[in-house]
């Protein structure tokens, strides 16, 4: 069974940076993907990033391209979300999920997937 753990968030001016934390354990096969999500208030829950732990490729939701990196620790299988320049609209809970029998990520549409396994979120606040 996999288990998600996630660690970091918190509260940040505009321009701030965090980093987020997914501990991941229990992985079956190699070939997974982690992905990050997000959901403001009142709001659906969007995709925000995902990296396949077979071949570190990645993909980013547009409006974060460029301030927002996904990376991973391949000793521990810990995902990062390292967030800089940090805007009001990205203020949200964060969530990491993972997916098994996925080998590579190629665009957004991935974090679509039936994405089984979750972890127990954190907040991201963004407010002067």
């Amino acid at each position: 069974q996999v288990q998600l753990v996630q660690s970091g968030g918190g509260a940040v001016q505009p321009g701030g940076s965090l980093r987020l934390s997914c501990a991941a354990t229990g992985f079956t096969t190699p070939y997974a993907i982690v992905g990050w999500y997000r959901q403001a208030p009142g709001a659906y829950r969007e995709g925000v990033s995902c990296i396949s732990l077979n071949d570190d490729s990645t993909v980013y939701r547009d409006s974060v391209k460029g301030r927002f990196t996904i990376s991973r620790d391949k000793s521990t299988t810990t995902v990062y979300l390292d967030m800089s320049d940090l805007k009001p609209e990205d203020t949200g809970m964060y969530f990491c999920a993972a997916l098994q029998g996925v080998t590579t990520v190629q665009d957004m549409g991935v974090m679509r997937a039936p994405f089984r396994f979750w972890g127990q979120g954190t907040q991201v606040t963004v407010s002067s």
